[in-house]
């Protein structure tokens, strides 16, 4: 048994995909079998916000609060006053919902203000004399220099907990590039007492080239292919990539011990870097699915529930439900659920049937209960938005351009655009059912959308697998490969793939590839969604029945992509290799 360190920015708050991935692996059968002690280890965020911790969480030592209890405490006061920090430590439990299970975890706050400096140049000096990471030209751009920072202070506290020892040593777990200066730096200071693994939860210089051309996943995963095929990496492809400071933390990262790539895209993404990672332990490591155990009548009472709600905004009960939740953002790709919904509509018009739409997208924090009643009350929100606050962002404003014009033209499908964070009459307005909370529109959903061009893993498309509901995921997902592997490349019932990378009509090299624009793109989605709505159609049960054996199906499928199988199929061989291969480089 050995313990456990998380370095991420979601150690408290979850703001995206990586808090989920704490709660399910940690509360995951093998690592608890596994791991002793777990440390989440993150910069503080808020220090105005005196619960430090979360609900349920408890301090146990806060300069910060003057609290000076725990067992740290004589430890903690001089490391303090050495880097010019003030600490918070104390215990959170985290709770991974659908299994109900929970752990108790340790967390190590750190306040960066006031930190001294020739401290912070000593370490920075310490990463480029030994992963060539050159901070420098980085010292301007805070998100990079506060996981600087954090190192530091970091690496004393946890010494100072004898979180790590020579006998056994702990595995620390670099989530995305702001765990990687703290990863480093226990491995450079003391390296018989850590091993270290970085989570690759994306690649970002690639996330910034995917969103940032204008044929997206189309033009540059085939680029990818190609440019691999001909032995060429990332710079020589799409130029320097050293003016990003998250491109030159995440190529340090072929240090670690080993690295866990949460798709088969980003497995590529990471080989296509540059050849230090030709050489590095990647492991395909996806993330897990929660596994719910709900029945067709649970579905059918939560489908009344939204359905009650789709009536008392639009004054008529749909035939069918389709939703999306997630962050707004370009990689979402939404303007493609706009593009089979356009498809699918002439379809429900023959048929005579309808459908609703919800999308639960926001750029903001959740907004207060007051701000939801007043929209609500004034400008009929949210069938109806205004421009700026407290109703919609710069992105929000540009989505709902899309959704007006959508419902100008449907006939038989209605998009009811949500910019709120959660799902329930607290928090989305007096129109919501009492009875109705955010886990009825996972279950009641008829089809999930997904269409995302840069999505690593895709966590949120694959929630409503174990209701019922299809999940419409694109292959520029992660979770794609995990299905296909799960189901034995055979076609899975509840998932429907969008291949948006393969439809381009002719093999192209390199340089045919990032030829690909606009234009050949939304050929491409355009061709594609009609295909689409007619799987939807193909799919969607006729009766309870067909909705049971969905449910079944679905649920089987999870049951083989669960994090239990995760930790034990991924995760646990990388760490047993991470151990051995610093034990054969000691002796050696």
């Amino acid at each position: 048994m050995f313990n456990a360190i998380h370095v991420t920015h979601e150690a408290i708050y979850k703001v995206g995909g990586i808090g989920t991935v704490l709660e399910g692996l940690i509360n995951s059968r093998p690592y608890r079998d596994g791991v002793g002690r777990t440390v989440l280890v993150c910069p503080l965020f808020y220090p105005e916000k005196t619960e430090r911790f979360g609900p349920g969480g408890v301090v146990e030592y806060s300069s910060l609060d003057q609290v000076y209890d725990g067992p740290y405490a004589a430890a903690l006061r001089p490391i303090e006053r050495e880097w010019g920090v003030r600490i918070a430590y104390g215990r959170r439990p985290l709770e991974d919902e659908p299994s109900g299970r929970r752990t108790v975890c340790e967390v190590l706050l750190v306040d960066l203000r006031g930190i001294h400096l020739q401290r912070v140049n000593e370490l920075k000096g310490r990463l480029w004399h030994d992963y060539g990471i050159p901070s420098d030209r980085y010292e301007h751009i805070w998100e990079y220099e506060q996981y600087v920072q954090l190192a530091g202070p970091a690496v004393a506290a946890l010494e100072a907990m004898h979180f790590g020892t020579e006998a056994a040593p702990a595995a620390v777990f670099a989530h995305e590039f702001m765990g990687v200066p703290t990863a480093l730096a226990l491995q450079s200071y003391c390296p018989s007492r850590y091993r270290t693994l970085f989570y690759a939860h994306e690649v970002a210089s690639v996330r910034r080239l995917v969103e940032s051309r204008p044929g997206h996943d189309v033009m540059f995963y085939n680029a990818l292919r190609a440019a691999r095929e001909e032995g060429l990496y990332l710079d020589q492809v799409f130029g320097p990539q050293h003016d990003y400071h998250k491109h030159a933390v995440v190529q340090a990262a072929h240090h670690c011990d080993s690295l866990l790539a949460v798709g088969h895209h980003v497995q590529d993404e990471l080989l296509f870097l540059g050849p230090d990672f030709e050489g590095a332990d990647i492991t395909l490591c996806y993330n897990g699915i929660s596994v719910g155990t709900d029945t067709v009548a649970e579905r059918q009472a939560s489908r009344q529930r939204v359905r009650d709600y789709c009536e008392t905004l639009l004054g008529w009960r749909p035939d069918f439900i389709f939703t999306h939740v997630t962050r707004m953002a370009r990689s979402k790709a939404m303007w493609r659920d706009i593009d089979v919904l356009l498809a699918l509509d002439r379809h429900l018009v023959e048929r005579h049937q309808t459908a609703v739409m919800i999308v639960l997208s926001t750029e903001l924090p959740r907004r207060p209960v007051a701000d939801i009643l007043r929209m609500e009350k004034e400008w009929d929100w949210p069938l109806a938005h205004r421009e700026g606050p407290p109703d919609l962002t710069g992105g929000e404003s540009l989505y709902y351009q899309r959704v007006q014009a959508f419902n100008a033209r449907a006939r038989h499908i209605k998009l009811v655009y949500v910019n709120q964070f959660g799902f329930d009459r607290a928090r989305a307005g007096l129109r919501v059912p009492e009875a109705l909370e955010f886990l009825d529109l996972r279950r009641a959903s008829d089809v999930e959308f997904g269409l995302s061009l840069y999505e690593p893993f895709g966590i949120s498309p694959l929630e409503p697998l174990t209701y019922g509901g299809l999940c419409m995921v694109s292959t520029s997902c992660g979770c794609a490969g995990f299905v296909k592997q799960a189901s034995g490349n055979r076609r899975a019932p509840n998932v429907i793939l969008a291949n948006y990378i393969d439809g381009v009509r002719r093999p192209r090299t390199v340089k045919d590839s990032l030829t690909i624009g606009v234009a050949e793109r939304r050929e491409v989605e355009w061709r594609l969604a009609h295909h689409l709505a007619e799987q939807i159609l193909q799919r969607l049960p006729a009766d309870d029945a067909g909705a049971e054996r969905l449910i079944d199906s679905g649920h089987e499928l999870a049951r083989r992509m669960s994090w239990d199988v995760v930790a034990e199929r991924f995760v646990f061989p990388a760490l047993r290799r991470a151990f051995a291969r610093r034990r054969a480089l000691a002796v050696a």
